[in-house]
């Protein structure tokens, strides 16, 4: 394995921090799947998304135009979230080294469950950061601390209250240490 899928808390915090432009591969419109509230949460956090579906290309998902590709997004991209399985993770991959220079893609995402080792390594050898096991949802919430106002225990102990967004007082900002 590559690291073991784990990460330390200021390298999730940077990446989200640092890029604010996802394309989320395989996102439904289907209100119950993960992509769909995962994009929802994170377009509240003031983060671009361009979903990439084939079968909704020209449709829109939470009021975001729908592409049929990776390829066929119009702008750059910051990081490539895979809501696919493991197996097609890898073409995925594959396109996102392809394209990271011309969409200036520097992370590949791969969502819970979605672990694939070989297009961990060739990404990271093109010189993407790679996550793999992991959703943004989850680990913004619990970095910002708005996830430990569910009663969820976040591990963090701290005496800093957390960082407010414009938003108010239960929506928080990732706080990173450098």
């Amino acid at each position: 394995m590559i690291n073991n899928l784990r990460y330390t808390d200021d390298e999730i915090a940077g990446i989200l921090a640092d890029n604010r432009i996802f394309a989320f591969v395989g996102a439904s419109a289907n209100t119950s799947r993960p992509s769909y509230f995962a994009m929802k949460y994170l377009l509240t956090k003031g983060y671009t998304i361009h979903p990439i579906n084939p079968g909704q290309a020209g449709k829109k998902i939470l009021g975001q135009t729908v592409y049929g590709a990776l390829n066929d997004v119009p702008g750059p991209i910051d990081i490539v979230d895979i809501f696919r399985n493991s197996k097609a993770a890898y073409d995925i991959t594959q396109d996102a080294i392809r394209l990271k220079n011309e969409r200036g893609i520097k992370v590949v995402w791969m969502q819970l469950g979605v672990i694939n080792e070989e297009a961990a390594q060739q990404a990271q050898a093109a010189g993407l950061k790679v996550i793999m096991n992991r959703c943004p949802k989850i680990e913004y919430g619990r970095l910002s601390g708005e996830i430990g106002w569910a009663g969820v225990n976040t591990n963090v102990i701290t005496s800093l209250r957390p960082k407010l967004a414009a938003a108010g007082v239960q929506s928080h900002e990732i706080r990173r240490k450098n």
